[in-house]
């Protein structure tokens, strides 16, 4: 007979199928009406564009999910723990020194191949203008990671390895935005899906690695995704996210030991580690 612990983490475990499900499902029904209704959608609504509330809703929906999810399966004590993940700090230089100057070292070599390197907003604009912007993309992408990452990563890895989990993750992450590929109105509209995915798929890879190093920390795996959108960098489409690539390459071989083995993989949902921070 199974003891309660492990029906505990079965019933956990199956969370990442709604997850998904319901993730998928608030987003893209969001994009619908923008889709098949274009115009209807647009005089009602207002084009959908990167700060358009309803694009903040679709961006919010993984958290969203994930933080329905938990209180669902261990209520307001199951949220603090949660939560606590935001106070977990602790990772080696070689991680901090990849997430301060790995990303603008990425972006501007990937802008220097496409012969672009002094478009960088960075380089251009007045500081009055970045700071908002700066702030918009704080609390924009980065808050995906409170489901991607804190809540489908811990439940992928309890039962393939960490790597797989990684690409799995990477690859359904990819794939949720496509509608905004498709939207001549958004930032992706700009892009070709194919490198995104490629990249995509590559820095999930990397945040997994991360991830488990950091024990499940949601600060460093927000700032990992801010940095991805960092309006401060150029625009290095498609080099930006071929050097992604060539980067998991690295951190894979690097971090091959904790990747291809489930002894570092972060499983536990709602944060014992963040009981030892707090």
């Amino acid at each position: 007979m199974a003891s309660a612990p492990d029906e505990q983490n079965r019933a956990q475990t199956v969370l990442v199928v709604p997850f998904f499900l319901l993730t998928f499902g608030l987003a893209w029904s969001v994009f619908a009406p923008f889709l098949l209704w274009p115009e209807w959608a647009e005089e009602r609504l207002g084009a959908l564009h990167g700060r358009h509330p309803l694009f903040f809703l679709a961006v919010y929906a993984p958290a969203l999910v994930a933080i329905s999810l938990v209180w669902r399966s261990a209520g307001s004590r199951g949220l603090r723990h949660y939560f606590g993940r935001l106070l977990l700090f602790r990772a080696s230089l070689a991680w901090y020194a990849f997430l301060v100057f790995g990303f603008p070292l990425v972006f501007f070599a990937g802008a220097l191949i496409k012969g672009e390197a002094g478009s960088a907003p960075l380089l251009k604009e007045p500081w009055m203008t970045l700071f908002p912007l700066a702030l918009i993309m704080l609390v924009l992408g980065p808050v995906e990671e409170i489901g991607w990452r804190g809540f489908a990563l811990p439940l992928l890895q309890r039962f393939l390895l960490p790597f797989w989990s990684g690409l799995v993750l990477g690859v359904i992450w990819a794939v949720w935005h496509l509608p905004a590929f498709v939207l001549g109105t958004t930032p992706q509209a700009a892009w070709e899906f194919l490198p995104f995915f490629i990249g995509s798929v590559s820095c999930s890879i990397i945040l997994t690695a991360l991830f488990n190093h950091a024990r499940g920390s949601l600060a460093l795996s927000m700032l990992f995704h801010f940095q991805m959108n960092n309006p401060l960098w150029p625009d290095a489409q498609p080099y930006d996210m071929y050097l992604f690539a060539a980067a998991s390459c690295l951190v894979v071989w690097m971090n091959r030991a904790g990747l291809f083995s489930s002894r570092e993989a972060v499983t536990d949902l709602f944060g014992d580690e963040a009981e030892t921070a707090r």
